[in-house]
Order: structure tokens, then sequence, then C-alpha cells
């Protein structure tokens, strides 16, 4: 039932009766023990994989195999979680082992690095555009610069403008709309 020296838990009977019933081809049983056991299964699959849809498959493995053996468990042997966990971790190490091999580049590789890095005059030619930009934004009425400030540079939604801005979500995509086709006639105009 136990390992020497280790009470056997109330939360331990109650799976090792559900493993019972899960034998029988109980399926309310089998979604009970599913219920109380998948969040740690997981944690021990997610921790070997890492990776958390192919560890979401095995999940779903693990549980086909505890509904095919569910009477080859034996308390004398082992707690019920204990069980599933070592199918659990041995299912993540054959999915971990069936991977395909890593491609190894040469040695040789090592000695000529490609530099895919941005050429050296980009960070100045950012600093140009970003200058240009803000200069044709502080045309552009306050209320309009301020959600192309909002909306483009900031990642803030039309939705959540409108509401902080407490307009309808319709004049907030005008505001944006007659700005650009201004800030766009600013900056075709600065390049002449």
């Amino acid at each position: 039932m136990s390992r020497p020296n280790q009470p056997v838990t109330a939360g331990a009977t109650e799976l090792a009766a559900l493993l019972v019933r899960v034998a029988d081809g109980d399926a309310a049983a089998f979604q009970a023990f599913y219920d109380r056991t998948s969040a740690k299964l997981f944690g021990v699959i997610l921790r070997i994989l890492i990776e958390r849809q192919e560890s979401e498959d095995v999940l779903q493995e693990v549980y086909l195999i505890v509904w095919r053996k569910a009477a080859t468990f034996d308390a004398s042997k082992a707690s019920p979680i204990t069980w599933a966990a070592t199918i659990a971790r041995n299912r993540a190490i054959d999915r971990l082992r069936a991977r395909p091999p890593r491609a190894h580049v040469p040695m040789e590789s090592a000695f000529d690095p490609v530099d895919d890095g941005p050429a050296q005059d980009a960070g100045l030619i950012h600093d140009q555009d970003a200058r240009r930009i803000a200069v044709a934004l502080a045309t552009l009425e306050p209320r309009h610069a301020a959600a192309i400030r909002a909306c483009y540079f900031d990642g803030v939604t039309y939705d959540e403008l409108a509401a902080r801005e407490q307009v309808p979500v319709g004049t907030l995509k005008s505001w944006v709309r007659r700005g650009l086709i201004r800030l766009r006639d600013q900056l075709e105009g600065s390049q002449a």
C-alpha cells in the first residue's frame, strides 16, 4: 500500500479505489481520477519535454495507458499517483528519445561567424526617421497625435482608447484616420 514509514493517505486510498473502478470500465471513475491527477502528471511531463503542446499530447497518451492498464495497478507496490507519474515520466522520456537528432554544425564554421545584425548606419537612419515622425506628429491636432501614438506606438486597441477617451469607437477611428492622412502629407512634404 505504501512505502515503509509512510502513512496511507485518504487521497491515495480514494485514487486506488477509483483505479479499481476504472479497471471495470467505469468512465465516471476515470474522469474523477483524471481530475485529481492531471495537473501533477502534466507537470512531470512538461518538466521533461519543455514544449507545452507536445506535453499535452503525451498527457493524453498517459491517460489512454491508465485506462487500458488500470487492472495492473498494485497498491502494495506503489501509490496510485506514483504509478501514474511513472507512466507519465516514461512516456515523456520515450517521446524525448524519439525526437529527431539536432543538426550539428562543423567546428570549422565557428571561425566564420555571420553578422546578421543591422548595418552600422541603421541606428542613424532609424533616429532620423524617428525625429521626422516626432516633428510631423507635433503639427497634428493634439488628440489626433495622441490617438496615433497610443494605437501605433503603445499598442492600445481602438476599443481601449475609445473607452479611455470616453468617445465612440467610430469617432476615435476617424481621429486616427485624419491624423494619419495629415501625418503622411507632412512626411511626404518633408522629403521634398
